[in-house]
């Protein structure tokens, strides 16, 4: 994986995948959601905002999958995958059963980032009130 963004509360891996798959993380590990402070929410929400257009735009996928799982990873962070009926998955989820054969979709992939980045400028927000 590599990395593609990062800010004070925020950084995105590029998954080695078949498919075009980001991963947004929080820097500071939280293990649920519901312990993220607003402004690091709402960063994440315009992030995964972002992408999924971007991927839509660019790929013109027949969907986009969002997930954020961290069984594994107790960690918070989630998972943006363009997806396509003939990616060998599809309609299942990309780690479930693989139903047909795998067709490479990332290789226009270094464009699609040098695309996106710009558009990933960090947020400013408001300080919150104590």
């Amino acid at each position: 994986m590599s990395r593609v963004y990062e800010d004070d509360h925020l950084f995105i891996e590029v998954q080695n995948s078949h498919i075009p798959w980001l991963k947004v993380f929080t820097k500071k590990v939280y293990k649920e959601f519901s312990e993220v402070p607003l402004k690091v929410k709402l960063q994440i929400l315009s992030k995964l905002d972002t992408i999924e257009r971007e991927m839509l735009s660019f790929f013109n996928p027949a969907k986009i999958n969002i997930a954020s799982f961290g069984n594994e990873l107790p960690h918070v962070h989630f998972h943006i995958m363009a997806r396509f009926e003939d990616d060998g998955y599809f309609p299942n989820p990309i780690w479930g059963e693989q139903i047909g054969e795998t067709k490479d979709y990332t290789a226009d992939m270094d464009r699609f980032l040098e695309s996106l980045e710009p558009k990933l400028e960090p947020m400013v927000l408001e300080e919150e009130e104590d």
